[in-house]
């Protein structure tokens, strides 16, 4: 087994829900999006068509378990699930991962990231926001809000297939620096750990930008996953930056980026870190939820893949086992064009290379 750590980002938007039926459509999952998508441009690749899964519905437990499968036999760790707290307890989308807490099964490692951001129905023109409607708010409630927080997820990371580090539970933290409470929330969390027969709370933030990364490791934070897909990525596309406006005003489509060069821009020296934990990207097309807006990468393959995940590869070398983290962005996020399961195109060619490259760094 590899002594790399790498955990699966895992959206559980794969089932119908009361908030989606309303604000959507009866019957609403993130596959309405995945299956409508179109073509914006010559060789865009749209839709995605899952192959192995098919249109799965995250309520059955045969489809977890199945997922557990391939991930394990890829050489994943376990699945970083995406958690929807958004104060006064509300939560949104907790029934697959609640299942799997309550059921026991699968019998498959997982931690949690807390996507602590409002949900907005967003209307756009000329590749710009032009307004927002707010489906669900994100807010800090306070100290109490944050105690309930604490409790409503002891269980899990009590359980033995939570995902440790240095003996605590991993809990990621999405946008911390749009929290305006967070280190007084994670001071807390660390005392209701120990109190509740924890360690504590390995801390770890997620980051877009370089510059936030030692703001984010002064906050107390033990980890920073660095997602280098932001606008730092598009700022490297030179002949983008030159043609963006003209091609906006008359002939709308997304931002356009060649995987192949991409790959460059996703990993660098701050990796090398033990306190800073590198990403591994399949893919990325935004297309599916936004349309002409956000970007696309193109011509991905398993062969520019392998290169990408050998070159995270080289960022662990030198870090202790424990610390060896690497987040593997996504398992499943279809909508987003950022998935690892099989399609119809490469079937399960990404998950050998995944396996592949993992079994060459066995320690």
């Amino acid at each position: 087994m590899s002594s790399n750590r790498v955990i699966a980002f895992y959206l559980p938007q794969y089932h119908p829900t009361a908030s989606n039926d309303i604000w959507w459509g009866k019957g609403f999952t993130e596959w309405t999006n995945v299956g409508k998508a179109k073509p914006l441009f010559p060789g865009h690749e749209q839709p995605r068509v899952p192959a192995d899964l098919g249109y799965y519905d995250l309520r059955l437990p045969q489809v977890r378990e199945q997922q557990a499968e391939m991930a394990r036999n890829a050489g994943v760790e376990g699945f970083c699930y995406y958690h929807y707290w958004f104060g006064n307890g509300k939560q949104e989308l907790e029934l697959p991962f609640e299942e799997v807490l309550d059921s026991g099964k699968p019998d498959f490692p997982f931690c949690l990231c807390w996507a602590n951001e409002s949900w907005h129905a967003k209307f756009w023109k000329n590749n710009k926001v032009t307004s927002k409607k707010v489906l669900a708010e994100q807010i800090y409630p306070g100290l109490d809000d944050y105690k309930n927080h604490f409790f409503k997820l002891l269980k899990a990371f009590k359980d033995n297939r939570y995902i440790n580090v240095d003996g605590k539970p991993l809990f990621m933290i999405y946008r911390p620096l749009k929290f305006p409470d967070v280190k007084i929330f994670m001071e807390l969390w660390q005392n209701l750990a120990r109190e509740n027969g924890l360690k504590g709370i390995f801390f770890c933030a997620q980051a877009g930008n370089i510059e936030d990364l030692h703001k984010l490791l002064d906050m107390g934070f033990d980890n920073v996953n660095l997602m280098r897909l932001s606008d730092r990525l598009v700022k490297k596309n030179k002949i983008w930056k030159y043609i963006n406006p003209l091609i906006i005003k008359f002939f709308p489509i997304p931002i356009i980026i060649k995987y192949k060069k991409a790959i460059d821009f996703l990993i660098g020296k701050e990796e090398l870190s033990e306190k800073v934990s590198p990403s591994i990207v399949p893919n990325w097309d935004h297309s599916p939820r936004s349309g002409r807006q956000g970007y696309v990468l193109t011509g991905h393959n398993p062969s520019l893949f392998r290169k990408h995940v050998k070159s995270v590869l080289t960022t662990t070398i030198n870090k202790s086992e424990d610390k060896r983290l690497i987040f593997l962005k996504s398992w499943n996020e279809w909508g987003e064009g950022n998935y690892m399961e099989p399609d119809t195109k490469y079937g399960n060619q990404f998950l050998e290379v995944l396996k592949e490259e993992l079994m060459q760094n066995v320690k």
